[in-house]
């Protein structure tokens, strides 16, 4: 099924606003939550677009904003855990085996966010 140009913009603008009230408009939170959006829309493919998994996450971000809860926590990591990945190394954290183990930290966390995206119909990236 062809997805329009107007559903996918404003699914956009939906999930765009909710992640920045559940980030609660924080300076680096905000722009992290941007530039992570941005480019799961560049690069996602039209044909894998299902309004269903938006409006489950968008309910997702909702709760976050609401309460301190489960999801809120759950944001909260994803949104540092990204900006430990954008932020470069000390130079006293340059060493080839450091670079490893980081890169099999991210390998297993981005595997537990598609088990969570699966079990719970989200679609975070």
């Amino acid at each position: 099924m062809a997805v329009s140009q107007h559903e996918l913009i404003q699914s956009y603008r939906s999930l765009y606003k909710s992640l920045l009230r559940a980030v609660q408009y924080s300076k680096p939170s905000r722009y992290i939550v941007r530039d992570r959006l941005r480019n799961a829309f560049r690069n996602s493919n039209p044909e894998e677009f299902e309004p269903s998994r938006v409006a489950r996450t968008i309910e997702f971000f909702h709760g976050a904003s609401q309460s301190r809860g489960m999801e809120h926590k759950i944001l909260k990591n994803l949104v540092h855990v990204q900006w430990g990945r954008n932020t470069p190394p000390r130079k006293t954290l340059l060493r080839e085996d450091t670079a490893q183990a980081r890169n099999a930290a991210y390998k297993e966390f981005d595997q537990t966010v598609e088990m969570l995206n699966e079990s719970m119909g989200l679609c975070i990236k």
